[in-house]
């Protein structure tokens, strides 16, 4: 009996545990695009955000989203007004005016400005050799969200190159979550 209930417990925790992004660090992601390339998804977000708080509680929650980036992306969750350092094409980025004293909105990391990033929630992809892709900003549903993970991850993007073929692309794609 307690053999069962210690597998049950092992299987439990393993089934919650999947239930999540698998969230790491840019300089982690980086490093394990070295060891098996794939393309990164980026959360960036600030504390005081209350979209960002919806983005996670709504879309980062959602059982089809998890499953579809933990298998296509590395996921990064960025703090655009944090304090990580970030290793990113041989410039190592800080923020420098950050003041740990301020409450609410501090000064912007420079990797987040590097990235042209100026609106929060926003998503960032990268290739599969950390070059950037596109920074798509504000909230998104899962739904709404599910064209630009797949349009990314099939590198349909690629063959997008006017707003009628946006257009074209959006109307023809079929969403599944």
């Amino acid at each position: 009996m307690k053999y069962f209930l210690l597998l049950l417990f092992v299987f439990s925790a393993a089934t919650i545990n999947s239930q999540e992004i698998n969230w790491m660090t840019m300089n982690e992601a980086i490093a394990a695009q070295k060891k098996e390339p794939k393309k990164i998804f980026m959360d960036v977000y600030t504390t005081w955000c209350g979209p960002c708080k919806m983005l996670d509680k709504n879309t980062f929650s959602d059982k089809e989203v998890i499953e579809y980036i933990n298998k296509n992306y590395y996921a990064v969750k960025f703090n655009a007004e944090g304090t990580e350092e970030v290793n990113y094409q041989d410039f190592v980025y800080t923020n420098p005016n950050y003041d740990p004293a301020r409450k609410g909105r501090n000064s912007q990391h420079l990797f987040a400005h590097a990235l042209k990033v100026n609106a929060y929630p926003s998503v960032v992809f990268f290739k599969e050799n950390g070059d950037l892709i596109q920074a798509v900003p504000g909230y998104r549903t899962p739904q709404q969200l599910e064209i630009f993970l797949k349009m990314i991850h099939s590198d349909d993007y690629l063959e997008i190159t006017t707003a009628e073929a946006w257009e074209e692309y959006q109307k023809n794609f079929k969403p599944t979550f």
